[in-house]
């Protein structure tokens, strides 16, 4: 039957391709960011993979037939930072990072005119695509799945169930009409591990005739514990340094009473406890806003992010007793969270190694769906090709 096939577009550093592992074979790649193309050709190789606007791409330059599409499209107009600017509109991006969209699905409907629609097609994002624009982007999104001739589900995948980060991330599994859908791999109401409400609620705003072609998918929860917190931490870190005693006593004076209340439960302990560190700008009690530093001591990372400023970049408050140290945290402890291996090349320039992290896909997280879902997918579809062949 031969390896599975699949484009990643937005590919960043290739975290969708190693989640989907050795049964997949890459056939396409694409990402308008030369520091993330460079890291992919530098772990995954140049073959088969193009720089450059996803709008410029063409069907010639695609190769053959791909069974999946996978695109992790830009996040940043669908989320707080970006101000939920949203999609746009599908005839023009109107400056929308996220945008790109458009042009991408257009090139999949070029591929549909050529007789190489592919049979699934993965869209990855923040949550704030089930909100932006009072809904009205994954409407759209919705729509247009089901103008092109796929029946579409989504789940809510947390990065915190396979690594220590607290990652939750859309995931809208589309599948062509054509193809048989396997027993048991749907379910006739929504599971609630993987719908939360604000799932339920974009569902429910979708129209009557495109709810109809709603699939629920069913997933089987990770039977692994995730690992250790603090198991991923560099003793000798590459990259970063300590803070000095005034730094970190700079971040512990920022703190509210409550989070300063975590640090003293912390040295009281009895044992090393390992936290994370976000500084936020938060309300004061003059009415203005302030940054505070927040802790966590949960054994679970917070979100990493990309590094557009100094707040954003996540921090280490290692407590043993009354001795409390930080820093950053080093690129290779948030590739850890994002599920890569030690092996995985990353670039030399701290924000560069830091962004393509932040920016990227948990690979087990990946893993997780291919096994569930998309490899049964395509090899029902696979099957009734060759039985439509005979």
């Amino acid at each position: 039957m031969g390896n599975y096939s699949f484009y990643e577009f937005f590919a960043g550093g290739g975290m969708a391709r190693a989640g989907l592992g050795a049964d997949w074979d890459c056939l396409f790649a694409n990402d308008f960011d030369p520091m993330k193309a460079a890291s992919y050709a530098e772990n995954w190789g140049a073959e088969h993979l193009l720089c450059g606007d996803v709008a410029q791409v063409s069907p010639s330059q695609l190769p053959g037939f791909a069974d999946l599409v996978w695109a992790s499209f830009p996040c940043q107009d669908l989320s707080l930072a970006g101000d939920y600017k949203g999609l746009g509109r599908h005839d023009a991006n109107e400056g929308t990072r996220s945008g790109t969209f458009w042009p991408f699905w257009r090139l999949l409907d070029a591929l549909a005119a050529e007789g190489r629609a592919p049979s699934v097609v993965v869209l990855e994002n923040v949550l704030g695509v089930l909100t932006s624009n009072n809904g009205e982007d994954f409407s759209a999104i919705a729509r247009t799945l089901t103008n092109s001739g796929y029946r579409f589900g989504a789940l809510v995948l947390d990065g915190r169930w396979f690594v220590p980060q607290s990652r939750p991330r859309v995931f809208v599994v589309a599948v062509r009409e054509d193809v048989v859908l396997p027993v048991g791999l749907t379910q006739d109401a929504p599971c609630e591990r993987w719908t939360p409400p604000m799932l339920r609620t974009a569902h429910a705003r979708l129209e009557t005739d495109v709810a109809h072609r709603w699939v629920w998918w069913r997933v089987e929860e990770p039977t692994d514990c995730p690992p250790r917190f603090a198991d991923f931490i560099e003793d000798e870190p590459h990259g970063v340094a300590w803070h000095s005693a005034a730094e970190t006593k700079k971040l512990l004076d920022s703190m509210s009473p409550v989070n300063r209340q975590k640090v003293e439960f912390a040295k009281s302990a009895g044992r090393r406890m390992v936290g994370t560190l976000y500084r936020r700008t938060r309300p004061d009690a003059d009415g203005g806003r302030t940054v505070r530093a927040e802790v966590r001591f949960d054994d679970i990372a917070g979100c990493l992010r990309t590094p557009a400023g100094g707040s954003s970049r996540q921090k280490l408050l290692i407590v043993e007793g009354d001795r409390v140290r930080s820093r950053l945290l080093s690129a290779r402890e948030a590739a850890r969270l994002m599920g890569l291996p030690d092996t995985y090349k990353l670039p030399s320039r701290y924000n560069d190694a830091y962004h393509l992290a932040g920016d990227g896909v948990v690979v087990p997280v990946v893993r997780h769906l291919a096994a569930q879902v998309l490899e049964p997918l395509v090899a029902a579809s696979r099957g009734a090709e060759r039985l439509a062949a005979e």
